[in-house]
């Protein structure tokens, strides 16, 4: 990180964890993601340092406050934030506005400006969020297609929008038209025949090993944070966690540029949790032209989670949805004031997709489908059915996934990522192309599955024997399967036993890679399997008890793309753990609100089946296998340990690091500096009395110390550093004393030694801290840190303690 206000003289702050970070499997070095700065160097308001006693005896006082001093009151890498000063600086911020806005007209433009900022930030976000999703949307529909054919009235038309243009196009065989030709036959000249057949093949894997070749080199070379579905990490970062360079310039352009081609290699993979790390990305470079967001972590944050629900909703085209998943899924701190500039933002992004039109239907998504066939009481059966194959789906995967995940960081796999992900595409092209199911974009699949089949359907999945003579509307009787279902059934129990065991290793690889479409599809073949199997038997069987009295021969009792929707909407809530928001989401897919019921039922029978037999969703899971220190809002702590049961130091170890108000020197500081690796120091009156008097940061003390020695004359090695109002009392020919009582947190969380951990940890929760001390009858007896909360959590849940990486 090359920060220019901060330049390391005499002596190193290296952090036992700022160097080396493990993303989503890998070791990577962030030296050089400086795309995302510290916050502005201008942070800190009032600093000042004052000489003491000086040579001849006179008392000379310089001040600093008119030149504050850079990276004072910013964070390290890999470091957690202090919420309580962040909120505590804004609102100082706020009080100075609204102070000065009374005094003159420009004062008071300035604090209208201030107020409106905010809205204005989320307007720029929507709009970039819904105009990089569009282009995502287009790119990968036409880089898809490209796997088969090529356009040649325009080799930028994809394989629909070619034939749309086409005058020779049945609406029987819409799909063929004379513009758009096969590989074989722009190659050999026919389409038909074996070489035809496997020439096409051959391309079709070339195709896809070459969009994933690129995907996979342009991460490793230049944003090795654009990998995965970024999920996990935004949880992180939202919860108060600093990784810089995650959000900048550089993994935006990668991960908007390889996001297409992973997604159009055919991999088992959605954009969707991606374009949720892409829209972060937009907020965060975005808060850099507004001083408020650009000098505030806690509030940039605030803009990171409404820039999270712009990403839902571009993704799913689903505003409400995406603001209840910021809500329940991602967000750490969520204020109201933040879920109205969440649904803003939502909605202006949702607004920008439409705008842009990227499938050509007025659509937001490619799978929106609406039914019209109500569902009976008795349906609830096969739904729970399917909530209860959505939760064993959901932990299975998730478990498996994490081994996987675990194996590759621990073996020699993790060192070879490019092989890893063209031995993969190639098993996944190998496997896909036979079985038009899985050789369809994830997408295009789900959106087939959803589909009620009307009169002027004429897929595999549609082809039903018509014995009818006449029908009204779109609504069509059960009718017997024809040989067409038949072949599909089978071809779509091919595509669920791929899709469920490549999908296991395709999430977590290093290329930009969501969950949400692999799952939902997982769930959606599932349920069309379920719903044709009810369709069947209701049309067989109509007299059966189960079916008398609401299921006629004759009507349309069973909507099969309703149980896939079910399907889907439960293995999704399966695997994340989702329920409000899911359920929200689908309904926002679907367009009609007369199924929440079925999709609530299939939504929390899946959480409950999966929490019974692992309580982690899969981002949590990768969380905790990265070591973020994430702590988890919604588990309780229900154990009776003690605050000095958990405190360092422990019995054993050394005593506590400390520092002195007024008799240590320059050179003391810059020792316990150089042999400690903490974050931060205790002050107290004398080591004899260890009555407390604040906490400074280690940061802070480092550039406070290097600014004085270049710019306030006098300041040696011997010189006292003092955190008190007035400097102490010493012999006329002592050096320059340093003052540094600004830097000094005269208001640290202090607990007593015997506050139960309940307690403490909701503190920690709740408040976002950072540490916390510990005193016994006003005396300082230890530290109680977010690492040593998250390592004593580990330890009573009986897991490794030291899978806790960061501070």
């Amino acid at each position: 990180m090359n920060n220019k206000g901060f330049r390391r003289g005499s002596f190193q702050s290296s952090t036992s964890d700022e160097d080396m970070v493990e993303i989503a499997g890998g070791a990577l070095d962030f030296s050089i993601t400086d795309d995302d700065p510290p916050l502005d160097r201008e942070m800190l308001g009032g600093f000042s340092l004052y000489n003491g006693g000086g040579m001849n005896g006179t008392s000379q006082m310089m001040d600093f406050l008119e030149e504050p001093l850079p990276g004072v009151g910013t964070y390290e890498d890999f470091n957690t934030i202090d919420w309580v000063r962040e909120k505590s600086r804004d609102r100082d911020r706020h009080r100075e506005i609204a102070s000065k806005s009374k005094e003159s007209t420009w004062a008071l433009i300035h604090s209208v400006s201030d107020a409106f900022s905010g809205w204005l930030l989320m307007l720029l976000i929507g709009l970039l969020a819904g105009s990089l999703a569009g282009l995502i949307d287009i790119s990968a529909h036409w880089m898809t297609d490209l796997k088969e054919g090529l356009c040649l009235s325009g080799f930028w038309f994809n394989h629909e929008h070619c034939c749309w243009n086409s005058n020779e196009t049945t609406f029987e065989d819409r799909d063929k038209c004379p513009e758009w030709e096969s590989w074989s036959q722009l190659i050999i000249g026919h389409r038909e025949g074996a070489f035809a057949y496997i020439l096409n093949y051959f391309m079709y894997v070339l195709w896809a090993l070459v969009f994933s070749l690129l995907a996979v080199l342009l991460v490793r070379g230049f944003a090795p944070y654009a990998c995965g579905s970024g999920i996990p990490e935004i949880k992180t970062i939202l919860s108060g966690f600093i990784i810089r360079g995650y959000l900048g310039k550089w993994t935006l352009i990668i991960k908007t540029v390889t996001l297409v081609l992973a997604v159009s290699s055919g991999l088992s993979l959605g954009k969707e949790g991606p374009l949720v790390h892409v829209a972060c990305c937009c907020g965060n470079i975005l808060c850099h032209l507004f001083t408020k967001y650009r000098k505030n972590e806690a509030k940039r944050r605030e803009v990171l989670s409404a820039a999270a629900a712009a990403g839902v909703s571009v993704a799913f085209g689903a505003p409400i949805g995406g603001v209840l998943f910021s809500l329940e899924e991602v967000s750490y701190y969520f204020p109201l004031k933040t879920l109205w500039r969440s649904f803003f933002a939502a909605l202006v992004a949702a607004f920008t997709l439409r705008s842009i039109n990227p499938f050509g239907n007025s659509r937001l998504v490619l799978f929106y489908v609406e039914f019209h066939t109500p569902w009976h009481l008795l349906e609830l059966v096969p739904f729970i059915l399917l909530g209860i194959f959505g939760g064993l789906w959901g932990s299975f995967f998730i478990r498996s996934n994490i081994a996987w995940c675990r194996r590759r960081k621990t073996t020699k796999l993790g060192k070879y990522p490019v092989l890893e992900v063209l031995l993969v595409t190639a098993i996944t092209a190998v496997l896909a192309f036979p079985n038009e199911y899985t050789r369809m974009s994830t997408s295009e699949l789900i959106s087939e599955l959803f589909n009620d089949c009307g009169l002027l359907d004429f897929s595999k999945l549609c082809e039903y024997v018509n014995d009818f003579n006449s029908t009204t509307g779109d609504d069509l009787p059960d009718r017997a399967a024809g040989p067409g279902v038949y072949t599909a059934m089978w071809q779509l129990a091919l595509a669920l036993i791929l899709k469920v065991f490549i999908t296991i290793f395709t999430f977590g690889m290093k290329v930009p890679s969501g969950l949400f479409i692999p799952s939902m599809a997982v769930g959606a073949i599932v349920g069309r399997l379920l719903g044709v199997g009810m369709e069947q038997l209701a049309y067989y069987h109509h007299d059966w008890t189960i079916f008398s009295g609401w299921c006629s021969q004759g009507a349309d009792c069973i909507t099969p793309g309703l149980y896939a929707m079910v399907g889907a909407a439960a293995c999704l809530g399966g695997v994340t753990r989702m329920t409000v928001s899911l359920v929200v989401i689908m309904f926002e897919l679907t367009g009609g609100l007369e199924y929440i019921v079925p999709l609530m039922a299939a939504a929390m029978t899946s959480k409950w089946v999966a929490d019974a037999i692992g309580r982690e969703g899969i981002y949590d899971a990768h969380i905790r296998l990265n070591g973020y220190p994430f702590l988890e809002a919604k588990e309780e702590f229900s154990h009776k340990t003690l605050a000095m049961d958990v405190m360092r130091p422990r019995r054993n170890d050394p005593v506590l690091t400390v520092l002195t108000q007024d008799s240590m020197t320059v050179e003391d500081v810059e020792a316990i500096i150089n042999e400690t690796t903490y974050s931060g120091y205790p002050v107290v009156v004398s080591r004899e009395s260890q009555r407390l008097v604040g906490f400074v940061l280690r940061r802070d003390l480092i550039i406070s110390i290097e600014n004085a020695r270049k710019k306030q004359d006098g300041i040696v090695s011997t010189s006292i550093i003092y955190f008190t109002d007035h400097s102490p009392p010493l012999p006329p020919t002592s050096p320059s004393m340093l003052k540094l009582r600004s830097i000094l947190d005269l208001s640290p969380f202090t607990v007593t030694d015997q506050t139960p951990m309940e307690i403490v940890v909701d503190i920690f929760r709740k408040l976002g801290l950072r540490q916390c001390l510990v005193t016994h009858n006003g005396k300082l007896l230890g530290i109680i840190t977010k690492k040593d909360v998250l390592k004593h959590i580990a330890q009573m849940a009986n897991q490794d303690p030291d899978s806790i990486l960061f501070n």
